[in-house]
Parts: structure tokens; C-alpha cells; sequence
């Protein structure tokens, strides 16, 4: 899926005094409240100057009942700034009277304190974004639009039934949360009779005009995923597949979320992905993504590591980063992941999910007629595109690790004071900004480092 974007087909055109009980949760200590209707949450993570000893815990937790802050979340964990310390995260309202003069008297006790927010309010604030893979939940219903709110010029404006199916989609989706699967959907002989056209026009352009990577996998997913002209696939059944190659998994959504919240989803390999299908009374053109972009599009790629990797590199630059950024790094997504070219034996190939869902923009960009520029994000970053129409400028990779290599230096000069690292054993985000945390890391990639040497030599041995 993609938070914003048009696809034709055919012609272009009070918590801290009394908590409950703490659980424990993924080797920390969790303490939740029901948040209600809070909507703008700010989290500030700290180590007290002397975290080691007995208390001290409740010694920041005295401030925020001294100045009637209530809290919705608090948790412990060791630090991995510093040995033997502790590090907590407690999660307010950013509208909290108070809570200004309250950070003031935090910051005299704590060695180590960072703030983050939805409501960036000054420059000691990086604006909010989730650490767990759990922290999707958060974020995953505040959408744009979705259900039956569709805009007059919508095929299916005028249709109830349809309205009330993308109703029935909307509800599926509002209701998941992280760790279930994905509901299984009985598509009707109309809905699979729509994805039987597009499946059916857009495999007679694959061979030629899809990269290698594409052509190669699409063949797996129509025997393990049930891809077929009379089958539409479950989500479920592709996510297993997905997670058994690269790890990437898809979360259904009810519709578009913003740039931010997208993105952060790919950090954690996890794909925002709608369940419902494009109106049948003009099966080549959607005004939006449908199922048919995302898995005849998307979920092929997701599969390749080198794909994955890219994605995720562009999920991991946008955690933290500013909202200017935001924009570039959605322009990035927009050129690469949605309408990306590529060069294979001296060919241009397409690899854009934009692209390898739509069976007349899937011809045109290889026609001539585009102008065409070699990716670079400085420039990229900052191109203007139509979401109406054909694109009329394509930027083209070398491959897909070299535009991950191009796209993780541009994510250096994004201005925050941290770097992040994905753990996948715990699929949390780590931040990354003290010298202990390096010394860790670096130990991780010198025990990957022994094992890539033991390898060569035994592979060596063997040659």
C-alpha cells in the first residue's frame, strides 16, 4: 500500500500514584493504562543519576504526581547506555498542564533523558514513533479514509453494496491487532471476477517487462499462495510466505495512512496492506490502492532480500526524522518502491508496485515517451509528481543494493541525535546514541564477522 496515490490502468489521464499490578513483557517491566480518546501521547525515556539503587523509579514518578501528571504507560528495563543502570519510559498526554516545568525538574535528576512526541513542540522534542513491533497497534486505525467514505468521483460512489462491502473490509481491519492472523475473506464470483481481468492482462506483460526478481518469485507465490486468474490470495497465506523469505509480514488496513506512520511499518518489515478490491465496473482503473496493487504489485518483491532490505532502509531513516524529511524520504518511496525502474542485461525494468500492478502504465514506462534520470535521493527527494496520471519522469537504480546504499547515506544527514537499529530477535528499534551501545554493536558484528570467516574457509576447503 501507499499513503497516497492514484493508479490508472488503462487511457493516462492518573497512573503515577496508584499503578496496577506491573506484567512481565518481553524482559521489561510494563505498566499500561486503557489510554481512551488519548490521541497525542508524548514518550520521554530516562536513567536516573543514580539508577542503580532501590527507588529510584519512584523518585521521577514523585514529580509527575507532584505536578498532576497522570500517566498512561510506564515501563523498566536494563539500560544499555550504561552498565548495571536502569532505564525507564513513561508515556503522558503532550497537552498535560505541567508538563514543561515537570521535564525541568526530571532532567536536574536524570543522567540521560530524550523526549519524544506526535506534537513536536521544540527542538529537544523528536517527534514520536513506535520502538516494538506491538507499538503498529498504536497508530494502525488513525487513517485518512476508509469503509464507505468515498470521494464523489470513486467508481463506486453510487453503489451501496459495494459501499457496505468496503464497510465490511474497514471493520476487519480496525479490529486486528499485532500477533493475530489475518482474517480469511469469501471473495464474491463479482470481486474475483474483477482480479481475474487485471491478473489476466498483467501476466502477459510480466515476462518482458518486470525485473528478473519479480518473474523469479511470482512463480513461487501462484504455488505456495494460491495465486491464480479464479483465486484471489488470503493475506494471511502471503504474509507466512513473505515472513518464511525475508521476514516481512503484511498488517491489513482499513486505508491511507499518513507518511509517517506508513514508513514506520516498514521498519519493522511489516507492509500496511488493504484487503478489498477495486470496483468492478472499471476493473484498470482504481483511485486507490486495492488488493490488486498490493499483491500483485507489492507482496512479490517483499520476498527478495535485496528489495526487503531497501524498504526497510527507508522505514528506519524516517524514525525520528523531521517532517520535512518525512516528505523527502515519502518522494523516495514514491520513485523507488511505487514507480521504480531498474537496469538488468542492459534492459530497463520495472520493479514499482505502481507500475507492475497497472497493465497501461506498465507499458508506457518502457516506451520512450517518459523521461528517464538515475536515482539519486538528494535530487529525488525533491522531485514534484502527478497521482492522476502516467508518470512523466521515472528515476532508475542500478540495482537494488546500490540504491540502498544511496538511500542510508541521504538518511546521515537527516538531523536527529540518534541513529536506530532494528533488533530482529526482540523486533524492537534500539537508539542508538551512547558509547556502550556502540561497544554492543559492535561485538554483534564481530560475532557475524567470525562466522562469514569460518565460512569462507570451509567453503574454501571445499572448491
Amino acid at each position: 500500500m501507499v499513503f497516497n496515490q492514484q493508479e490508472q490502468n488503462g487511457d493516462p489521464k492518573n497512573l503515577a500514584t496508584t499503578p496496577p499490578r506491573p506484567t512481565r513483557v518481553s524482559g521489561s517491566y510494563i505498566i499500561e493504562q486503557n489510554m481512551g480518546s488519548h490521541r497525542d501521547p508524548v514518550h520521554i525515556i530516562f536513567s536516573m543519576k543514580d539508577g542503580s539503587k532501590a527507588g529510584s523509579l519512584a523518585d521521577a514518578l514523585k514529580i509527575f504526581k507532584d505536578y498532576n501528571i497522570n500517566l498512561f504507560r510506564i515501563e523498566s528495563r536494563s539500560s544499555k547506555r550504561y552498565e548495571s543502570d536502569y532505564e525507564f519510559l513513561v508515556e503522558c498526554s503532550a497537552q498535560a498542564i505541567g508538563l514543561a516545568v515537570a521535564l525541568d525538574e526530571l532532567k536536574k535528576q536524570t543522567q540521560y533523558i530524550q523526549v519524544i512526541s506526535r506534537d513536536k513542540a521544540n527542538e529537544e522534542t523528536v517527534p514520536w514513533f513506535p520502538r516494538k513491533i506491538k507499538d503498529l497497534d498504536r497508530f494502525a486505525n488513525h487513517i485518512l479514509s476508509y469503509g464507505s467514505e468515498l470521494d464523489a468521483d470513486h467508481p463506486g460512489f453510487k453503489d451501496q453494496v459495494y459501499r457496505e462491502r468496503r464497510s465490511y473490509f474497514g471493520e476487519l481491519a480496525m479490529k486486528y491487532k499485532h500477533g493475530q492472523p489475518i482474517p480469511r475473506v469469501e471473495y464474491t464470483e463479482q470481486e474475483i471476477g474483477t482480479w481475474s481481468i487485471v491478473f489476466r492482462e498483467l501476466i502477459k506483460l510480466y515476462p518482458t517487462h518486470a525485473c528478473k526478481e519479480h518473474n523469479h518469485i511470482f512463480p513461487l507465490m501462484i504455488e505456495n499462495c494460491g495465486y491464480s486468474e479464479t483465486n484471489i490470495p488470503q493475506l494471511e497465506d502471503v504474509s507466512n510466505f513473505l515472513k518464511d523469505c525475508t521476514g516481512f509480514t503484511l498488517r491489513p488496513t482499513a486505508g491511507l495512512l499518513s507518511s509517517r506512520d506508513f514508513l514506520a511499518g516498514l521498519a519493522f518489515r511489516v507492509f500496511h496492506c488493504t484487503q478489498y478490491i477495486r470496483h468492478h465496473s472499471k476493473p484498470m482503473y482504481t483511485p486507490e490502492p486495492d488488493i490488486c496493487h498490493e499483491l500483485l504489485g507489492h507482496a512479490p518483491l517483499f520476498a527478495d532480500p535485496s528489495f526487503a532490505r531497501f524498504s526497510q532502509e527507508i522505514g528506519l531513516a524516517s524514525l525520528g526524522a523531521p517532517d520535512e524529511y518525512i516528505e523527502k524520504l515519502a518522494t523516495c518511496y514514491w520513485f523507488t518502491v511505487e514507480f521504480g525502474l531498474c537496469k538488468q542485461d542492459n534492459q530497463l525494468k520495472a520493479y514499482g508496485a505502481g507500475l507492475l500492478s497497472s497493465f497501461g502504465e506498465l507499458e508506457y514506462c518502457l516506451s520512450g515517451k517518459p523521461e528517464i534520470k538515475n536515482f539519486d535521493p538528494n535530487q529525488t527527494s525533491e522531485q514534484q509528481y502527478p497521482i492522476t496520471e502516467f508518470q512523466p519522469i521515472y528515476y532508475l537504480a542500478e540495482s537494488f543494493d546500490d540504491a540502498q546504499k544511496k538511500l542510508r547515506e541521504f538518511a546521515f544527514s537527516i538531523p536527529r541525535p540518534f541513529t536506530v537499529h532494528y533488533n530482529p530477535y526482540t523486533s524492537n528499534i534500539e537508539i542508538i546514541d551512547s558509547k556502550t551501545q556502540l561497544e554492543h554493536l559492535g561485538r554483534d558484528i564481530e560475532n557475524e564477522m567470525q562466522i562469514l570467516v569460518e565460512s569462507i574457509k570451509k567453503i574454501n576447503t571445499l572448491v
